[in-house]
């Protein structure tokens, strides 16, 4: 049976402690948001998968109970920075398999202010869920006093550099890039356009990684309606709805750590083994895509997922970003919501805004920041620890 989203909604991304609210008041509007785009009631949902990181067990229920008090299944997902994708891979899952005619797939985050932490407790990165990767980027390049994760991906930076003559230039033209789509996103976190020169010379978070190439720690909330064809059918929703077309999650293998490198760490095999199940089952290739929002928690990661998605062979990804053909007028256009790096990051709703962000673009609702003629879309969403999601969407 076919899966379909026939409704997204999200909240603004917003700097911690910026606006006077709870959880539960972003899913309140998320959620009601995605209702309302499908026309669809609380009490026609049948389950509700919930993802989060950084709130106690059953928060999900107290969140969407805001919504209605209907007595359905509701799931708590925690995947680190992949949740948002693993909540809506179940609410498809649910779905195609027969379960259910109508899910919601919620993500929120309430963050603190400051960089995340490395996943240890007390300090311990022995007890982390991540001390292999990071035992990995000790073993090589040691340890720093920078953000762990930052730290991690800038060593991944760096051993690109050394490999491929990936310049400075060509990862803040990642950022530059993120940053100028954002713009046009009135749900994004940041709107201002940067230059790679301003890029270049903001504060250095762990070298090569400036402040303005790290996505920011964020409060927010998406949420989306997935439900099968015979919904679609008996309720006229075939204007509304996108298919998701193939999904894959994959999670670490030995070639994450064999290596020793931290791009393989960071998960760059798990990323090309979900886009090649995704491409397999789908019958699409890179070629195919109109549109594609992607992980860039850092630009490193940008430019490591074009490599792992086919859009160019290993290596090329900074010559690729550098001649504007993952941009407006290009080959792709990537990130169109501004990306992780200017849109925001609350870890447990990033998934489901990027499929919020491809519906609207594959609806040809994405107003000033619409890809022309989009038709096909693709989600990626990681997270160390690990799980890679990969999403093709059509319409």
């Amino acid at each position: 049976m076919k899966a379909y989203i026939v409704g997204v909604g999200m909240t603004k991304f917003e700097k911690p402690e910026t606006r006077d609210w709870q959880y539960w008041d972003m899913v309140r509007e998320a959620g009601t948001a995605a209702l309302e785009d499908a026309g669809v009631r609380y009490d026609q949902v049948e389950q509700v998968p919930v993802g989060y990181c950084f709130q106690a067990s059953t928060a999900g229920q107290r969140a969407v109970y805001e919504l209605g008090l209907t007595g359905i299944p509701v799931y708590n997902v925690n995947n680190n920075c992949a949740t948002g994708s693993t909540a809506l891979m179940l609410a498809r899952q649910f779905v195609e398999g027969g379960s259910s005619d109508c899910v919601l797939a919620v993500g929120f985050e309430k963050m603190a202010r400051g960089a995340l932490g490395g996943g240890s407790e007390g300090g311990d990165f022995a007890s982390s869920p991540v001390a292999r990767h990071y035992g990995i980027m000790a073993a090589a390049h040691g340890f720093e006093m920078s953000p762990p994760t930052a730290q991690i991906f800038g060593n991944a930076a760096r051993e690109h550099m050394r490999r491929y003559g990936t310049t400075p230039a060509q990862l803040a033209a990642v950022g530059a890039k993120n940053h100028r789509h954002s713009v046009d996103n009135p749900y994004a976190q940041f709107q201002d356009p940067y230059t790679v020169e301003e890029i270049l010379a903001a504060r250095t978070v762990h070298d090569p990684l400036t402040k303005l190439q790290c996505s920011p720690t964020s409060d927010g909330a998406a949420a989306a309606v997935v439900v099968s064809e015979r919904f679609v059918e008996r309720h006229g929703l075939g204007e509304r709805a996108v298919e998701i077309a193939a999904q894959a999650m994959t999670t670490d293998t030995g070639a994450s750590f064999a290596s020793g490198t931290c791009i393989d760490a960071v998960g760059a095999p798990m990323s090309r083994a979900a886009a090649r199940q995704v491409y397999e089952s789908s019958g699409l290739g890179p070629g195919d895509l109109d549109v594609i929002e992607l992980h860039d928690c850092f630009s490193i990661n940008e430019l490591l997922t074009y490599e792992a998605l086919g859009l160019c062979g290993e290596g090329e990804s900074g010559k690729l970003v550098e001649s504007g053909a993952t941009t407006y007028g290009g080959r792709w256009v990537v990130n169109p919501s501004g990306g992780l790096i200017s849109k925001g990051h609350p870890l447990g709703a990033t998934g489901i805004a990027q499929a919020a962000e491809l519906t609207w673009q594959l609806r040809g609702e994405a107003g000033p920041r619409q890809v022309p003629g989009a038709r096909t879309g693709l989600a990626h969403n990681i997270g160390l620890g690990g799980a890679a999601v990969v999403t093709l969407l059509r319409r």
